[in-house]
């Protein structure tokens, strides 16, 4: 029987997982770069099996697999499902999910649920396989060295401070930790230390241990004086808090001054070789490994409001070191969770943070990847909450925590007045360069819909005009019936044509969905008779941009699966050209215009007139008679409108709408018949 075997391909590249690992590009592109020789990866494949790398992860589903041809099956790891999904080829030595399409070999296996690099990932599979990793070409192995003893150097510096806090000089730091409600085994667990105010303390600590001068100065512990004297510490008079890589590794300080005069409250070591601010999330290993146990990644702006929630339970909380988030951060984050949730303070601040991140997201939104934003109370972060309210608050807001487009769409739209037809369209104008910015194209569609779905709830279209205290306001209004004296009235006819061109309208650009953005404000302010027609119009505008076939089943689920072709087919509907032809774009979009047009007309003059007559209980001077004729005008207009329906078409006996210069043309060729036949 042949060993189980591992498929790790050489001299290729190993980027088989869907994610982009930043940190490894280098070490996943060629394995000979590596110093990795085919003979190391030949026994790796001999002493362990990709089934046995997965089947640490998963439960294999005993029904469908067959573990003695290597044919195995579980649910997939990376996403939620019930039936078993994804599958394993243990002679070929590959993964495949046939739900999320997750595929890959056992170093991508590790990778992605692991959340560590290229060679991070050899190193855990050699160690299993109990395998000493080979020696790398001689530069990068005296850059390697010279990194771990940067490392080294830190981890003294550590165990300095650490023990500094327990001196005499640091009480001030200790009754500040108490009351932020951190206890002895929380200042262990965290590694929290002190700086004293000395110039030197840590430096003539670290050289009387031997450690070089230079080694402290790289390693970014202390800086050179400008006077030509000894170099002096960075930290003086601070509480110190180590920044650790994901790999556990001590790689940088963060230090909080004690004194409320320093310039600046809290303090990062500069950029050395282990240290990249802009690449670095405080907490990334210990909220790496609890996120992958299904806590929520959550995103604080400090040191304490990290450590507050890992204390409460949140044990998935990572820090940006006190800067705006960068892309390389944002990337880390999704490497670690799908929907990171930003927890910012509830100030200004930490509000334009929130609104800043919005722009760096967008064109790095994929499916699944995005981002939730937690607003904190005003004047709070999450360890004011978390002491104030305690954790079902905190929680509370997690669940509640807003989609990035609702943000987006906050952002453009708090404090502003979109009074008139020019500040609305700059809110759209503004929306679609924001939307454009999004790569995904399915992405950028659903983005379009749901800024479509903000935008009707905001402008709430059903309205119309209503005196108070002298002013015209805009009230919500439905359909209401009209009395039985007022069956036969100017005002019932007139619903009655409305409501036709109403079911023009709608049929039209159901037909024609591709046109309704160019009719999007003649369609929110267009007020239906018919509840149906109001909700045939609010589907449009909601789901058009989805296309025909999502559109009609939207339209079928709503009213049932015979509205749609009982429109379409009625006698005034039917015979217009562009449903009778729906390939003629550019008729679909004249006749759309002119019944909107037509509307306005019809529906504008009341208004004008119920105005003017308002303001002749004041005085009747010249703009009160100017008012009124203008009234007349729009009446006439309206009136016009109405008659070059009855001059194009004209009804027949069946109700249907006939086009009259058809029917001349018809009358014509049948009389010349009639009068061409020859007489007996």
């Amino acid at each position: 029987m042949c060993a189980p075997r591992i498929l790790l391909p050489v001299g290729k590249s190993f980027a088989l997982s869907n994610r982009t690992d930043l940190d490894s590009d280098v070490a996943g592109a060629n394995i000979v770069g590596m110093s990795l020789p085919p003979g190391f990866l030949d026994e790796l494949r001999n002493r362990l099996s990709i089934g046995q790398v997965v089947g640490r992860k998963v439960i294999w589903d005993n029904r469908k697999s067959n573990p003695a041809k290597g044919d195995l099956w579980a649910p997939c790891p990376f996403h939620q499902e019930k039936t078993a999904s994804f599958h394993v080829d243990d002679r070929k030595g590959y993964y495949y999910c046939f739900g999320c399409q997750a595929k890959g070999d056992a170093i991508g296996f590790v990778r992605e649920t692991e959340n560590v690099s290229f060679m991070e990932a050899v190193e855990i599979l050699a160690r299993e396989a109990g395998m000493p990793m080979p020696e790398r070409d001689p530069q990068a192995q005296q850059k390697a060295d010279r990194r771990s003893q940067l490392a080294d150097v830190m981890e003294h510096a550590l165990r300095f401070f650490r023990l500094q806090l327990r001196t005499g000089a640091a009480g001030p730091a200790r009754d500040y930790l108490a009351g932020r409600g951190l206890d002895e085994s929380a200042l262990d667990r965290w590694e929290i230390g002190f700086a004293a105010e000395a110039w030197q303390g840590l430096w003539d600590h670290l050289t009387e241990k031997g450690i070089a001068g230079d080694m402290i100065l790289d390693a970014g512990l202390a800086k050179p004086s400008q006077k030509g004297g000894k170099p002096y510490d960075t930290f003086r008079g601070r509480i110190m808090f180590p920044i650790r890589d994901p790999r556990g590794r001590c790689i940088a300080f963060g230090g909080r001054a004690m004194d409320p005069n320093e310039g600046a409250k809290y303090l990062n070591s500069p950029e050395t070789e282990l240290f990249d601010k802009g690449r670095t999330l405080y907490n990334h290993g210990p909220a790496r490994s609890a996120a992958g146990k299904g806590q929520p990644l959550i995103v604080a702006e400090g040191y304490m409001d990290v450590i507050a929630l890992a204390e409460s339970g949140f044990e998935a909380a990572v820090a940006p070191l006190g800067t705006a988030i960068t892309e390389t951060q944002l990337q880390l984050l999704w490497r670690i969770a799908a929907e990171p949730i930003i927890a910012l303070d509830g100030d200004t601040a930490g509000l334009r943070a929130a609104m800043r991140l919005i722009d760096l997201s967008l064109p790095l939104l994929e499916a699944g990847q995005s981002l939730r934003f937690a607003h904190m109370p005003e004047g709070k972060d999450p360890d004011d909450l978390l002491k104030s309210e305690g954790t079902d608050a905190l929680q509370k807001l997690l669940d509640g925590a807003m989609p990035m487009v609702d943000l987006l769409w906050q952002r453009e739209t708090d404090g502003k007045v979109f009074d008139s037809p020019e500040r609305k369209a700059a809110l759209d104008k503004t929306l679609r360069e924001k939307i454009m910015q999004i790569r995904d194209p399915s992405i950028r569609q659903h983005y379009g819909a749901a800024i479509k779905d903000l935008r009707w709830n905001f402008f709430a279209p059903v309205r119309s005009p209503q005196r108070s205290g002298g002013k015209t306001v805009w009230a919500k209004r439905g359909p209401i019936a009209a009395r039985s004296t007022t069956k036969s009235s100017f005002l019932v006819r007139a619903d009655d044509v409305d409501r036709l061109r109403h079911e023009v309208i709608l049929a039209v650009l159901i037909s024609q969905p591709q046109i309704v953005d160019e009719f999007e404000t003649g369609l929110e302010n267009m007020e239906c008779v018919d509840p149906d027609h109001n909700q045939l119009r609010d589907l449009l505008l909601h789901h058009a941009g989805m296309g025909g076939e999502v559109l009609r089943k939207k339209i079928s689920g709503a009213l049932g699966p015979d509205a749609l072709e009982k429109l379409l087919q009625a006698s005034h509907v039917a015979v217009i050209p562009c449903i009778r032809n729906p390939g003629d774009v550019d008729m679909a979009r004249t006749t759309v215009a002119e019944e909107l047009a037509k509307l306005e007309a019809s529906r504008g003059w009341p208004a004008e007139i119920a105005d003017a007559v308002e303001d002749l209980n004041g005085v009747a001077d010249e703009r009160v008679t100017w008012r009124l004729g203008e009234a007349a005008k729009a009446a006439e207009h309206a009136a016009r409108s109405g008659q070059e329906d009855t001059v194009e078409y004209d009804v027949g006996d069946n109700g249907a709408r006939i086009n009259r210069s058809e029917r001349d043309a018809f009358e014509a060729l049948m009389d010349t018949i009639r009068f061409s036949k020859p007489r007996n």
